[in-house]
């Protein structure tokens, strides 16, 4: 087990001790050889300036026979070293400098013009085998030293991962503690400000889950007593039907009635499969769509369904084009639950309108209606909530807040200040957004 932990390719803190430990070794390398390379070449370069000045006293001292051509030695004046006057016709007539190896000893050879005329140098060779000596014994220590470092550096690669990881596993910790009945938002005050925006996110995102069991609660249990009660009530109606004996227009009225209650049972079944449907719809995956498009599409189908009824849809679309990666299937619940309210609850003869607009933050979409208006101190989005004097199942709102959670955006209804009426908001925040026209 402690293996497989230790390989684990998918480890962020195995990552991150690789890649410090990768790029460490690098420099390390990187340093060590320009600093071997440097102190080489200044060692090196110290002898052949030695060698230089050697030759050059050389050259100022000799009185030159160009008839004669002799062979002189001054071990004196620098010790391993042979000097001498060479005629090499088949060097340029400049400062040159040359390496060999002779019984396993390395020597540096320098030519040093004495008489451009008949190619005459001045030949100083020293023996650098103890430099060479040297050399290894520097690049040894440095390889010993740089492996001395890498444990080290492996060491702290551990220990800094362990505190770059701390507030990861703090969070995790705080994330494992939570359930259905413990959902309480994890302190971020203590948290290193780089992790502040993952703090707000996971507090935000409890907020959600915590609506979400809350409405689910809810739903449930309104579920359970919705089914019940016309359960309860066809059950009496039948049993009172059938206490005496009585005519068939009685046996025919109450199977209507139990035809009618069925019937409304039967739209409470179907506004709950409707919940499974919009959770299936909210893994649908974003595409990219003009939202003044969309709007304009589905209200000219709204028109219709309006003037059915006796009723008009205006719109106001602005910008020309806004366009966003969103679900359309989500949307257009939201967008047909707020203009199928507007519409049922407008009076005949007026009308809805359908506006649209862009501010700095977002995206709005509004419907409003000429209806009676809400009770703004109640919870209109609760499932099963009715008001007013129409029918329904009280899911509608239930669901389109559902469907605005998925998409994340933010719904209101709020009584209009200009008539009388109610005014439906649909918001899509900015972070959707992706270009505009």
């Amino acid at each position: 087990m402690l293996s497989k932990k230790i390989i684990n390719k998918n480890s962020i803190r195995n990552k991150f001790i690789l890649q410090l430990v990768v790029a460490s070794v690098a420099l390390i390398v990187i340093f060590s050889t320009i600093l071997f390379n440097y102190i080489k070449i200044s060692i090196y370069e110290d002898i052949t300036n030695n060698l230089k000045t050697t030759a050059q006293f050389f050259s100022r001292s000799i009185k030159f026979d160009e008839n004669r051509v002799d062979i002189f030695r001054f071990d004196q004046k620098m010790p391993n070293a042979i000097i001498s006057v060479a005629i090499r016709p088949d060097l340029p007539l400049k400062m040159t400098y040359e390496q060999f190896k002779r019984r396993g000893r390395h020597y540096i050879k320098l030519f040093y013009p004495l008489n451009p005329k008949n190619s005459t140098f001045v030949s100083v060779t020293k023996d650098v085998s103890s430099t060479d000596i040297l050399l290894e014994k520097i690049l040894k220590n440095i390889f010993i030293i740089n492996l001395i470092t890498m444990v080290f550096i492996l060491f702290y690669a551990l220990f800094l991962s362990q505190i770059l990881l701390s507030p990861i596993r703090s969070l995790s910790n705080r994330l494992a503690r939570l359930n259905e009945n413990f959902l309480a938002h994890i302190d971020i005050d203590d948290l290193p400000s780089e992790f502040m925006p993952l703090g707000h996110s996971i507090n935000k995102l409890i907020d959600r889950i915590k609506t979400f069991v809350k409405y689910q609660k809810e739903l449930f249990i309104g579920i359970a007593h919705e089914l019940k009660t016309p359960l309860a009530v066809m059950k009496t109606k039948n049993e009172v039907t059938l206490i005496k004996i009585r005519e068939s227009e009685k046996y025919i009225e109450t199977l209507k009635l139990d035809n009618k209650t069925i019937d409304e049972m039967n739209k409470m079944i179907s506004n709950i499969l409707e919940i499974g449907r919009q959770e299936g719809a909210q893994f649908e995956k974003p595409v990219q769509i003009d939202l003044v498009s969309f709007v304009r599409e589905h209200a000219n189908n709204f028109k219709m369904l309006a003037r059915n009824e006796k009723k008009d849809i205006v719109v106001d679309l602005k910008p020309k084009s806004y366009v966003v990666m969103i679900q359309p299937t989500l949307l257009l619940h939201i967008l047909q639950n707020f203009v199928q309210n507007a519409i049922k609850f407008t009076k005949e003869g007026k009308i809805v309108e359908i506006k649209t607009y862009n501010e700095k933050d977002g995206f709005y979409i509004e419907i409003l209606d000429e209806g009676t208006g809400i009770d703004e101190s109640k919870d209109l989005f609760a499932p099963f909530k009715r008001f007013g004097d129409k029918s329904g199942s009280g899911l509608g709102l239930f669901l389109a807040k559902g469907a605005a959670d998925a998409i994340g955006a933010t719904l209101s209804l709020k009584n209009r200040t200009d008539k009388q009426g109610t005014k439906a908001t649909i918001f899509l925040p900015f972070v959707n957004f992706c270009e505009i026209v």
